[in-house]
C-alpha cells in the first residue's frame, strides 16, 4: 500500500507510470482512480461526456481555460441539426454525440441518434415504434443514454432497453420490460439512466421484484433482481465502500442500498414522496448520502461500516426542497436547487441553510430546473437553465457570485454535455453544439 502510493515522478518514462498504476488500481477504490488519472493525463481537457452526470457520474468536467464572461454576441454555433421532442441529455464518446428523441409522423416511434461532435454530421439512428397514449409530459425520451466502450445503452420512456453498437447504430439486443418483463410504468415515464457496473447494465424499471434489473451488458441475459419498490426517475449511483460495491438508489418508496456483489437489497430508509417524485440522483461524500425531494425535503443517510448499515442522519423540510436538478457539493458544503427559494448553500453535516439565491440561476416557477457542473477543481459552475441560458458562476459558503451568462437554445430540462471545448445542448426541436473557448493556436 505504502508504494502503492507514491506518485511517479515526471522523469520517469511511461513503462514505470503504468507499473505504478498497476500498483495503485489494487490499492485505491476505482473512483479514487479514475479522479487521479486526471491529473496524471495531459489532455484532461478532452474529456469525453459519456453518461448521466459526466465521465464520473458525478458533475464534474475537467474544463479548458475558459473566459471570464462570455462574448457580447454570444458563444459561436459549431453545428446544429433539427430533433424531435424529448428530454433525454447528450452524451458524447469517441467523436460521437449522441441522443434520444421521439417522432409521430408518419408512425409514432423513439429514436437513438448519433451525429459527428465536431461537425454535427448524422452518423445513424435506431428507431423503434412506441405507443405514449397519455403519458404525463409526452415530448419524448427521458433518460440520458449510457456508452461504455463501443456500445449504447438506452432506456425510453415507455420501458424499451436497447443495447447498440456505438460505431453504426446496430442493435446487438433488446428488451421490452413492459411487455416481457411486466414494468409497471410511472405517470410521466422511465427516466433512470442505465448503469455500468463490470459486466452488468443496470436498468431502474420497477418489475415485480425487481426495482432494479442487472442483464449481462454483452448478451441482454437477465442476471439479477434486487428491491420491490416501483420505478421512480433517479438514476442510481454506485460508490466503493470497504466491504464492497454498494449501489444506491433512490424510489418513491424509499432510499435503497444494493451490494451489487450479491444483487441484494441490504438496507432501505422510508422516503415516501408524494406523486412518486424521486427525481435528482442522489449525492455521496464519505460516508453521507444526500437526497431532495420537494413535497417531502431532503435527508441525508449515515453509511456505517457494513454494507448493510445506513441511519437517518438528519431531514429538513422547509428551505431544502429540490425538484429535479442534481446538486453538488464541494468541501463540505451543499449547492441545492430549491424549488421556492432558487440555488441554496446548505452544510452536509447538519443542513444548515447559509444562503439562497432568490431565483437569479434560473426563473422561479413551476418546475424550475438548471444543471450543475463544477468546472475543474475549484468553485466555479456552469449551469444551463430552463431558459437554454448557459450560465457561468462561482459559488461559495458566502453566495453566489454570477459572472455571465447567454442563450444557447430554446427552454429546455435535458442535460447537456460538455467535451472537449465544446458544449452540445438540445430542447424539443434541435440539437446545437457550441464552442465555449476558441481553438488553441501553435
Amino acid at each position: 500500500m505504502k508504494n502503492a502510493m507514491n506518485a511517479p515522478r515526471k522523469s520517469q518514462s511511461l513503462g514505470s507510470m503504468k507499473k505504478w498504476l498497476r500498483r495503485a488500481r489494487a490499492a485505491f477504490a476505482p473512483a479514487a482512480i479514475a479522479t487521479l488519472l486526471l491529473f496524471l493525463t495531459p489532455s484532461a481537457s478532452a474529456e469525453d461526456w459519456p453518461r448521466w452526470r459526466g465521465p464520473r457520474g458525478d458533475g464534474t468536467w475537467q474544463a479548458p481555460k475558459l473566459p471570464a464572461t462570455w462574448p457580447a454576441g454570444g458563444l459561436p454555433v459549431a453545428w446544429r441539426q433539427k430533433i424531435g421532442g424529448g428530454y433525454a441529455g447528450v452524451v458524447v464518446a469517441d467523436g460521437r454525440a449522441i441522443t434520444m428523441d421521439r417522432q409521430t409522423e408518419p408512425a409514432e416511434v423513439e429514436r437513438v441518434l448519433a451525429f459527428d461532435s465536431a461537425s454535427g454530421k448524422p452518423l445513424w439512428q435506431c428507431s423503434y415504434p412506441v405507443k405514449y397514449d397519455m403519458l404525463g409530459y409526452g415530448s419524448g425520451p427521458r433518460a440520458a443514454p449510457t456508452v461504455f466502450e463501443d456500445r449504447v445503452y438506452t432506456l425510453g420512456a415507455v420501458g424499451h432497453v436497447y443495447c447498440l453498437d456505438a460505431a453504426t447504430g446496430d442493435v446487438i439486443w433488446s428488451k421490452d420490460c413492459m411487455r416481457d418483463l411486466g414494468a409497471k410504468l410511472p405517470e410521466w415515464g422511465f427516466a433512470a439512466s442505465p448503469v455500468i457496473w463490470r459486466d452488468l447494465v443496470i436498468i431502474h424499471v420497477g418489475l415485480p421484484h425487481g426495482s432494479f434489473i442487472a442483464f449481462d451488458r454483452k448478451t441482454g441475459e437477465e442476471k439479477w433482481r434486487a428491491g420491490d419498490d416501483p420505478a421512480g426517475y433517479a438514476t442510481p449511483i454506485i460508490v466503493e465502500r470497504k466491504r464492497g460495491p454498494l449501489m444506491i438508489g433512490w424510489t418513491p418508496e424509499h432510499v435503497v442500498g444494493i451490494d451489487l456483489a450479491r444483487g441484494k437489497e441490504v438496507w432501505k430508509i422510508p422516503y415516501k414522496v408524494t406523486y412518486g417524485v424521486s427525481i435528482a440522483t442522489p449525492i455521496v461524500r464519505g460516508d453521507v448520502v444526500f437526497v431532495a425531494g420537494y413535497w417531502e425535503g431532503s435527508k441525508a443517510i449515515r453509511l456505517g461500516p457494513e454494507l448493510a448499515d445506513a441511519t437517518l442522519a438528519w431531514e429538513e423540510t422547509k428551505t431544502l426542497r429540490g425538484l429535479m436538478s442534481q446538486p453538488l457539493e464541494r468541501d463540505g458544503y451543499v449547492y441545492l436547487l430549491d424549488k421556492q427559494f432558487g440555488l441554496t448553500c446548505f452544510e452536509l453535516a447538519s443542513g444548515k441553510k447559509l444562503w439562497d439565491d432568490g431565483n437569479r440561476l434560473t426563473p422561479r416557477g413551476r418546475n424550475p430546473q438548471a444543471s450543475l457542473v463544477w468546472l475543474n477543481d475549484g468553485n466555479r459552475l456552469i449551469a444551463l437553465n430552463a431558459e437554454g441560458e448557459l450560465v457561468l458562476a462561482r459559488v461559495d459558503p458566502l453566495g453566489y457570485h454570477e459572472e455571465s451568462r447567454t442563450r444557447i437554445i430554446g427552454p429546455t430540462w435535458a442535460h447537456p454535455a460538455y467535451a472537449g471545448r465544446h458544449a452540445i445542448a438540445r430542447d424539443d426541436q434541435e440539437i446545437v453544439c457550441v464552442e465555449l473557448a476558441p481553438a488553441e493556436t501553435k
